[in-house]
Order: structure tokens, then C-alpha cells, then sequence
């Protein structure tokens, strides 16, 4: 793998999942670089569009974190004395009986992004494929 430096990954594709993505840029310092998957060099961060299709990824120093965990560790990077609040929440989202709640919601939004402010048809996941 290699090191390009912190990244958050979603999909840019989502109306719902881009107005989140915009929010932490405008009110997160955080030296992760927030792309949509669609336009990232997945290999080099060991990822496939396929995996980046259907979680929120976060890639850093070589270790590759998804979902709520994901966001966790996006908000324990928040720099700086305005980032106090926002470490704080990721340390939070972290423990462990919070991540045992926080993935199930996590997945409810994920199944239910098309609905939310901002989602679009285009942000509905495809259902899973059952063998």
C-alpha cells in the first residue's frame, strides 16, 4: 500500500453522502483530504470501487478503517483549538458499547441515504445480492 497521506472516502455520487462530505470540510480542520471515491486512485490505498460502493472509508498511515469507525477516526484528526469539540466526539464514537449502537445506525442511513436531506434516487444502494 502505498502512503498518500490521510483520506476520507465517499460517495460522490450521493446527494446526501456530498452535503456531509461538504459540512466536514467547511467545519472540520482535519489535514485528511475528503474525495469522492468515484474520483480517488483506489489501489495505491488498498481499496476496490466495489468495497468504496458500499461503506464510508477512511485510509491512514497504512490502515484502512470504515463506517462509523471511519468517522471516529476523521474526527480524533480535527486539528487545532476548534477541533477540541470534534476530538472529543470521535473519542466518544470509538468506545466500544457506542461503536455496538453507532453501526447499526450507520447502516439504517447507509440503506436509507436516498431519503434523507439531500439524497436522491441516485444515492440508493443496490440491494445486496443473495446466493
Amino acid at each position: 500500500m502505498v502512503s498518500t497521506g490521510a483520506v476520507l472516502l465517499y460517495d460522490g455520487d450521493c446527494g446526501f453522502c456530498a452535503r456531509s462530505a461538504s459540512f466536514l470540510r467547511r467545519h472540520i480542520s482535519t489535514p485528511a483530504r475528503v474525495v469522492a471515491w468515484q474520483v480517488a486512485d483506489l489501489p495505491p490505498l488498498g481499496l476496490t470501487a466495489q468495497e468504496c460502493a458500499s461503506v464510508l472509508h477512511y485510509v491512514a498511515g497504512g490502515r484502512i478503517s470504515t463506517g462509523p469507525v471511519a468517522i471516529a477516526d476523521v474526527l480524533r484528526s480535527a486539528a487545532g483549538r476548534r477541533g477540541y469539540g470534534w476530538r472529543v466526539l470521535g473519542r466518544l464514537l470509538s468506545l466500544p458499547p457506542v461503536l455496538l449502537l453507532a453501526w447499526p445506525v450507520y447502516r439504517m442511513v447507509a440503506r436509507n441515504r436516498h431519503r434523507l436531506p439531500g439524497g436522491t434516487a441516485r444515492c440508493e444502494l443496490a440491494p445486496p445480492i443473495r446466493s
